[in-house]
This record gives C-alpha cells, structure tokens and sequence, in this order.
C-alpha cells in the first residue's frame, strides 16, 4: 500500500544514499566481470557482438548523466549554509 506521506528531505537523503551505496557495490562486481572479459577477449584474440559495444556506450551516458546530477546535489548540500 503506497503511503500518501509526502517525501522529507531527510527521507529523500537517506534514500539517495541507501542507493549510492547498492550502486558501489553493484558497479565494483560489474568492473570486475568487465576487466575479467577484456583480459580473456585480449588473450583470445575474439571480438564482441554490436549489441554489447552498443550497451557499454548507452552505460556511459547514463553513467555520466547520474554522476553530473550526483554531483549537483552534493554542491548543493555544500552551498546550502
């Protein structure tokens, strides 16, 4: 049942970080699967589908687009004094 409790800052903070922190752990198990494919595509000499080429791209871009946004909040939260 979806609650009609309006977000407070405090909650809205808390959610963010709650989220920073799965995404730590959830981005340094996804470099490790990465750096361990590139070694193996490098030492076998093979080569990835488009798909794949084409996802990694549409990660960055979000990537880049979260850590901007990231990074306004906590400029923010900094200027706010």
């Amino acid at each position: 049942m979806p609650s009609n409790k309006p977000e407070t800052v405090e909650t809205s903070l808390g959610s963010l970080s709650e989220a920073i922190g799965k995404a730590t752990d959830d981005l340094c198990a996804a470099r490790s699967t990465i750096d361990r494919a590139r070694a193996d595509i490098v030492a076998q000499n093979t080569s990835v589908s488009r798909d794949i080429v084409a996802g990694a791209e549409r990660v960055i871009d979000a990537l880049k687009r979260a850590d901007e946004a990231l990074r306004d909040v906590v400029h923010d939260l900094t200027e706010r004094d």
